[in-house]
């Protein structure tokens, strides 16, 4: 096949281009469109099927509904805890300040959330939040999320064009100007120009073989930035969610919410022993129940108990089920068991958790209201991600803007539940408020015909080659790599190795043949990932290389515990320019008095007003 002209190439153009139509997609668009700039919206699947819609829990905001005792403080807290205060203090406290607004703007919008018995947005436990903060929508809040906004945007003007995957971000110079991408059904090519383009793209799970993420998920906002010059940073913090199906195989990874334990649910392992008050960390031993009566008193209500250690951060919950499995206290199939039939009756587990009832009885054969679901970590989340401006969500490239999951900075070394899905919303807002301005400052940029040409090339040689590995087998092999090399937990000499192997890969994956054809091209639409699974794998695997401690998701056996010193740094990742990847530690700024008091107050101290009560 051969490469049209460029000027014969379909081309759009808009103020604004934002690539993704999750919640942070959406969110951005609809606030640049609302702004009055021609907006474009691009996304890989049908609109409506974007990963969001697999987000089941809920959205972290604090209302203060369900009780009253919670406030942004309180929030800020828990996340700076949970991402052992590599977080961006900045990111942190606006997110903190800023979720409520968000949730009850999703309600005047026409979001339908649980109610309380007064009325208001019923707001769930998760693990790692001080009070019930996650207002949600049965285990399905991500699809009503998803419904709400593409409900209220489909009224806003904005240009949908689904079905596209974007391959490269062009430049004019040091500005991003548009992107170059192909229609995914007829394999034919489309130019985009912008004059401020927004990445909300996701993660990079399917380089594992083992993950909750959809297909969509290769790591291409990454990628795309990466090339064009943006820093990367934190990429060594890959969250295992402690809760995946592992069984039957063709389910392995499918995500089970932690609502099932934020509403009572328990871990077990084989002996039938409750697992989890064997791990529980000195930094949240004081909030953490330590015995059976305790944590049962605290689910019925009562605010003298502490918080059942199943609600520990999810670093922490997935490490302890990989150690019962390790040391043979694991499951039939290699996981652990999650019991909510023996703590719930029939009736609430089905209004309560109505997804995972249909989908462990269809996937499993399971009925969850009378046996234990078998559960284990699985791929689920990147905190590491594009360096954005705290405030503005743009990049270090002018022009690219990025929110959602494939920026960094709110989460630090671990994310906490339902953190993510208020992300969404809040930085979705921000990066489309900022794009617009920035857009309305600045001419649309020239294309560059080399650059365009250049992209095209690599995208066809892959139908043009002769012969070659196959795409599909390229990329499992992929996985495997990353799975027996950089997974749950690491040590050095490994990571070396599958560093060896990721240099070895790529030039496997440079080889890889498509047949010829390019409409409904599945082999092709492979091959075109490789690149960027090759370029965020590398980065995850050298940042993990790097930091030699164990902190949140990242965990090394040859550096046991954390390290102060490592405390005060971030790692960044970016391309020299003889085109190899650079990597580097900086030092993190120190924060604001008044936020550091807060991030690391006695929980008592905060509540009664002793520390923090003089920020606003």
């Amino acid at each position: 096949m051969a490469g049209p002209e460029v000027s014969e190439l379909q081309t759009f153009e808009h103020d604004v281009l934002v690539i993704g139509a999750g919640g942070a997609g959406l969110r951005a668009a609809i606030e640049s469109s609302g702004r009055g700039m021609n907006t474009g919206l691009v996304c890989k699947s049908l609109l409506g099927k974007a990963h969001t819609v697999m987000a089941e829990g809920g959205m972290a905001a604090a209302l203060g509904f369900t009780d009253a005792r919670d406030n942004w403080k309180v929030h800020f807290r828990d996340t700076m805890r949970g991402g052992k205060f590599l977080n961006q203090w900045r990111m942190a406290e606006l997110h903190a300040k800023e979720a409520p607004q968000r949730v009850r703007e999703l309600e005047e919008w026409g979001a339908v959330f649980d109610r309380t018995d007064k009325g208001l947005i019923h707001q769930r436990n998760f693990g790692g939040h001080r009070y019930p903060r996650l207002a949600h929508v049965g285990d399905r809040t991500g699809l009503e999320l998803i419904r709400t906004l593409q409900d209220h945007g489909v009224h806003q003007g904005i240009s949908v064009h689904m079905e596209c995957t974007v391959l490269d971000l062009l430049k004019d110079g040091d500005r991003v100007i548009g992107a170059l991408g192909y229609w995914r059904e007829t394999g034919r090519f489309v130019l985009f120009k912008a004059k401020a383009v927004v990445l909300c793209s996701g993660g990079v799970g399917k380089a594992w073989r083992v993950t909750s993420n959809s297909w969509e998920y290769t790591g291409d906002g990454l990628a795309m930035a990466y090339l064009a010059g943006a820093e990367l940073m934190d990429l060594e913090f890959t969250q295992f969610h402690p809760t995946g199906m592992v069984w039957p195989p063709s389910v392995r990874g499918t995500l089970v919410t932690e609502g099932v334990r934020g509403d009572g649910g328990i871990l077990k392992n084989s002996e039938g022993k409750r697992f989890m008050f064997g791990y529980i960390p000195e930094r949240f031993a004081p909030e953490t129940a330590d015995t059976e009566d305790e944590a049962n008193r605290w689910l019925k209500g009562d605010k003298e108990a502490r918080r059942p250690p199943e609600l520990l951060t999810r670093d922490v919950v997935a490490r302890a089920i990989t150690r019962e499995v390790k040391e043979g206290r694991g499951s039939e199939h290699g996981g652990v068991y999650l019991d909510i039939a023996s703590r719930l009756p029939a009736e609430q587990i089905k209004k309560k958790l109505p997804s995972m009832y249909h989908q462990f009885k269809e996937l499993a054969e399971v009925d969850i209201t009378a046996q234990p679901m078998e559960v284990g970590p699985t791929l689920h989340y990147h905190m590491g991600g594009i360096k954005v401006d705290h405030d503005t969500q743009m990049t270090t490239v002018p022009g690219l803007f990025a929110a959602g999951e494939c920026a960094a900075g709110l989460h630090g070394a671990n994310r906490l539940g339902g953190n993510s899905l208020s992300d969404l919303i809040v930085f979705g807002k921000r990066a489309g408020e900022f794009a617009s301005e920035y857009a309305n400052s600045n001419d649309a940029g020239k294309v560059n015909d080399e650059q365009v040409k250049a992209a095209l090339r690599r995208a066809t040689d892959f139908l043009n080659r002769e012969e070659g590995p196959n795409p599909f087998v390229v990329q499992e092999n992929l996985q495997a790599i990353m799975n027996d090399h950089v997974g749950i937990v690491r040590e050095g000499a490994e990571l070396s190795a599958g560093l060896e192997k990721l240099a070895e890969w790529k030039q496997e994956a440079e080889k890889a043949k498509a047949h010829s054809a390019s409409q409904y091209n599945a082999g092709w639409h492979t091959a075109l990932d490789l690149r960027n699974l090759a370029i965020a794998s590398e980065g995850i695997t050298r940042a993990a290389l790097m930091r030699e401690e164990s902190r949140g998701a990242h965990t090394r056996v040859d550096f046991e515990g954390e390290r102060e010193e490592w405390g005060k740094y971030n790692v960044f990742v970016w391309r020299g320019e003889d085109g190899e990847m650079k990597i580097e530690k900086r030092e993190r700024p120190e924060p604001p008095k008044g936020l550091k008091e807060i991030g690391y107050a006695k929980i008592e101290d905060l509540e009664s007003g002793k520390v923090g009560a003089d920020v606003e």
